[in-house]
């Protein structure tokens, strides 16, 4: 959380010395991405257990049981290490349309660190009254801020083509976790009824 911090306030400067540290794909799910995930988390199901959700069309606050907030919370992390592969998979293949290969580590350098402020804005979430919607458009902002700066530095494409493969990119990765977002949003507000019934299913299951 703390180089989401300066990627957002020092963007130069980080991406400078996140590639002089030049860590490994695993490295960084282990170290960094899923540390992070975890932290933000720990922090919405703190929220949806103390504060709770407010559900649709109804005048009354959800509040979710220990056992619900887990399972969500583990599910959309996996969706989360989901959006992160196809994010890293789809700027890769637009590079290539560049006529310039790079290596998954690049994509994955740029993805997992471009991402960080999202991560970091699902901190706010797990406060009442925030709406999830706005602290994503916040969060990307921020995000296509600093991918702007890290996208030459990470996968150095050729200077004509750079401003071409960061707005295939943004447009992408807005597309991808504006979906995530929105099915976690209607999710927790009641909407998707289908789904809150498997979740129950797995809940059960569970406390068996």
């Amino acid at each position: 959380m703390i180089k989401a911090l300066f990627l957002i306030f020092k963007p130069l400067e980080t991406w400078e010395r996140i590639l002089q540290d030049q860590r490994s794909v695993v490295y960084l799910l282990i170290r960094y991405l899923l540390p992070m995930m975890a932290l933000a988390a720990g922090a919405e199901v703190f929220g949806l257990i103390v504060w709770g959700q407010k559900q649709a069309g109804m005048h009354r606050i959800h509040k979710f049981t220990m056992n619900e907030a887990v399972t969500y919370e583990a599910v959309r992390s996996l969706v989360l290490v989901v959006v992160v592969v196809i994010c890293a998979l789809l700027i890769k293949m637009f590079g290539e349309t560049f006529r310039r290969r790079h290596t998954w580590r690049q994509t994955f350098t740029l993805v997992i660190f471009g991402l960080s402020p999202i991560f970091l804005l699902r901190l706010v979430d797990a406060a009442p009254g925030i709406n999830p919607c706005i602290t994503w458009a916040i969060g990307m902002m921020l995000c296509l801020e600093v991918i702007y700066q890290g996208l030459p530095r990470v996968m150095e494409p050729d200077p004509p083509n750079a401003i071409g493969l960061f707005f295939m990119s943004a447009l992408m990765l807005v597309a991808v976790t504006g979906l995530e977002r929105f099915m976690t949003y209607w999710y927790l507000s009641g909407h998707i009824r289908p789904m809150g019934t498997a979740v129950a299913c797995v809940v059960a299951k569970l406390s068996l």
